[in-house]
């Protein structure tokens, strides 16, 4: 029996490239289910992507991240392909990427975007560099484009991830997924065009980029809390260190502990640097016991395409 395929499109105000979208998409996987989960779209995205066939349902709440967690919790197959309704994406990947999906028993593969660069704001590509080097750096596997919003999924990643961003952080939130479990994926590049005209973005480069900045920050501290908090008291006893040099000297050359405000700074700058690093470590034990649970889930959640 063949796998069930579902193709995730989240969509915001694309009227004029939905319909594209969807029709490429049944062609490129015969069989597929196309979902379309618009978000309140002020325009005719829904009747337009239904008009090209599309399963259309509505998701309320404002943003990628709600819009994405919704149709992970709805939507039930064996692979699902989750991908942008711009039409910058090209819907022939999705074919070589199941594939690949299926052959190695992979639980993602990534669609690492290739092509012109004009189709990337330099403030964008800027910033998924940076932050594909810090989530690579911090969490110890190499990805090369965190932000792609074209991927691959099995069922059982699909039903055990626990998202909590609302926005377009949730890209970052699922290739963390993935990382701390040590699920199996790879990436594969696939061709990334420029919007049609009179299509714009819904990403704001400073904004949004803030955002996703602190949910890595956030990640950290949850999955990584011993680098976290350790981090934190680090910063703060080498700040202790840095006002108590004077100190030092004062006793060194006087005999006497000088009594004045800077002693009792530095002092309570270290006592706080050790507190923080005793958090980060009982901390751990209860990430390390949340880890576990989302591993118990996803191995409950079966997958009939590996």
């Amino acid at each position: 029996m063949p796998p069930r395929i579902a193709v995730l499109i989240p969509c915001l105000n694309e009227e004029l490239s939905i319909a594209t979208v969807v029709r490429d998409f049944i062609r490129a996987l015969p069989g597929a289910v196309v979902y379309v989960y618009d978000n309140n779209s002020s325009d005719r995205s829904g009747v337009v992507a239904a008009e090209a066939g599309a399963v259309v349902r509505h998701e309320p709440r404002q943003g990628k991240g709600f819009n994405v967690r919704r149709m992970f919790r709805d939507v039930d197959a064996d692979i699902y392909i989750l991908v942008d309704g711009d039409d910058t994406y090209d819907p022939g990947a999705a074919i070589g990427m199941a594939e690949v999906l299926i052959r190695e028993q992979l639980d993602m593969v990534i669609a690492r975007r290739v092509g012109q660069d004009e189709a990337y704001r330099a403030g964008h590509r800027t910033g998924n560099a940076l932050f594909t080097r810090a989530i690579s750096a911090l969490f110890g596997r190499r990805v090369t484009d965190v932000l792609s919003g074209y991927r691959a999924f099995s069922r059982r990643f699909v039903k055990s991830f626990v998202g909590v961003t609302g926005g377009f952080e949730i890209e970052t939130e699922i290739t963390v997924h993935a990382l701390t479990l040590g699920l199996p994926f790879r990436e594969v590049d696939a061709p990334y065009r420029n919007r049609g005209a009179g299509s714009e973005s819904k990403l704001n480069t400073w904004g949004d980029g803030f955002r996703i900045l602190l949910n890595i920050l956030r990640l950290v501290r949850e999955e990584r809390p011993i680098l976290y908090f350790s981090a934190i008291g680090s910063l703060l006893i080498g700040v202790a260190m840095g006002l108590g040099y004077p100190i030092v000297l004062e006793f060194h050359r006087t005999g006497l502990v000088p009594r004045f405000p800077t002693a009792i700074l530095a002092t309570g700058l270290v006592l706080s640097g050790l507190l923080s690093v005793a958090c980060g470590l009982v901390l751990d034990s209860v990430a390390r016991t949340r880890r576990e649970a989302k591993y118990l889930a996803y191995l409950n959640a079966t997958s009939e395409a590996v």
